[in-house]
């Protein structure tokens, strides 16, 4: 088999600019956040659950404590050292995976549920398309996917403006110097509702809730078709 030297080379992404760390970092309330989360999505015990992307390991450690199965997955060595210490503090283990979202390895159809948070903006929007391609397969007809990243939920003629509010927002509630929310426009990979919302369609995924809030912040709650193996 041909090596793929086309693909995209995820490692050359390993790295967390500050405006991003800062939303789901090791925060006072980040493990309470996650639990909410997981809640939500209904984890129950036995289930498999996979983080892509996973940080510091906080939601990969609560789905752990309420007994799933978890696979901790990151392509940066230094976030899963921080997962590891993480879980070790909680006294609870998880699996996990030097990975990303083009690399990581699953099985067909042998998920319950995945997640990943501030991960998906890393990818040009057509390999973020691969990325959610592996995410449906690898999910269980039926399961689902907890998706947040950062979204324009503007048209492009309001991107300037929308751009603004976002540094605006950051700099006033995560205490983060302009130059560092700036970056992350520059350098990273966001791209529009509509552009992600009409991927996630093409991918085959049902959005079960679209949630646009924090300037330039989204959450989604997808689901996997039932009858799709």
């Amino acid at each position: 088999m041909l090596a793929r030297d086309w693909y995209y080379n995820e490692r050359n992404r390993i790295g967390l600019d500050h405006a991003v760390a800062s939303i789901y970092g090791a925060g006072d309330d980040a493990d309470e956040r996650a639990r909410a989360a997981l809640k939500m999505l209904g984890v129950k015990p036995g289930w498999r659950v996979a983080d892509i992307g996973c940080g510091n390991g906080v939601l990969a450690t609560e789905a752990a404590l309420m007994g799933a199965v978890v696979d901790a997955i990151d392509i940066s060595p230094a976030m899963l050292a921080l997962t590891r210490i993480y879980t070790r503090d909680r006294r609870t283990a998880v699996r996990m995976h030097s990975a990303g979202l083009l690399s990581f390895a699953y099985e067909p159809n042998s998920y319950d549920l995945i997640a990943s948070e501030f991960t998906l903006h890393h990818l040009p929007d057509f390999w973020k398309a691969v990325a959610l391609a592996r995410i449906f397969a690898a999910l269980k007809p039926g399961a689902q996917f907890f998706l947040r990243d950062i979204v324009y939920v503007s048209m492009p003629d309001g991107a300037e403006r929308s751009v603004e509010q976002w540094a605006d927002f950051n700099i006033k509630n995560h205490d983060l110097a302009r130059d560092s929310v700036i970056t992350h426009m520059r350098d990273e990979n966001s791209t529009f509702a509509w552009v992600m919302e009409r991927m996630l369609a093409e991918v085959g995924f049902v959005t079960v809730s679209a949630d646009y809030h924090a300037p330039m912040h989204a959450t989604y709650v997808l689901q996997k078709p039932a009858g799709q193996g």
